[in-house]
């Protein structure tokens, strides 16, 4: 299986460039419309699905950074798949000496670039299946085909299903995934 490694510049060009997504009108998320017109945060606040991840961003001071202009990709871990860490890893974390710790996990979950469902399909598969994106944390995530899914893997060979694709937003794209990612 051949792995490409793209850099953040010519992934963001790339496939910022690429498909469109058809608006069919906003996407539930946690049970809120997760309005197109509202940036990552604003949007992220209403998911009943994903107050650890807000409270997450909160304590690492990201939030300025992801309402920036972007464009972002991000990869958003459910509350379920925070629970389903270690008990006290997310306690550990969001403790203010900790904080270094839970930027490079949260920015490990972030891709520059807006990339849709059909940008990540048509890369994997030009790739033979796999391929490999620069996170704003520096190191690389895989995502993969798996049946008519995608998946991403981390740097410790941990995958997290997609579950909610497209969730477009201001100044990029969410898709919901079902595990925490680690650098």
């Amino acid at each position: 299986m051949k792995l490409k490694l793209l850099t953040a510049s010519l992934c963001a060009a790339a496939l910022y460039t690429g498909a469109v997504v058809a608006d069919h009108g906003p996407t539930t998320v946690g049970g809120a419309s997760m309005l197109p017109e509202r940036n990552i945060i604003e949007n992220a606040v209403n998911s009943g699905d994903h107050k650890t991840l807000v409270a997450a961003v909160q304590a690492a001071e990201l939030v300025d950074v992801l309402q920036g202009e972007g464009p972002f990709t991000v990869f958003a871990p459910t509350d379920e798949a925070f629970a389903a860490l270690p008990a006290g890893t997310v306690d550990t974390l969001l403790k203010p000496e900790n904080k270094e710790q839970l930027q490079t996990v949260l920015t490990y979950h972030v891709v520059p670039g807006n990339m849709n469902r059909d940008a990540l399909w048509e890369e994997t598969m030009e790739n033979d299946g796999t391929v490999a994106f620069k996170t704003v944390q520096g190191e690389y995530l895989t995502v993969s085909r798996n049946g008519n899914n995608l998946m991403v893997m981390d740097a410790q060979g941990n995958s997290a299903n997609i579950t909610v694709v497209d969730v477009a937003q201001a100044n990029g794209v969410i898709h919901v995934i079902d595990s925490v990612l680690m650098p």
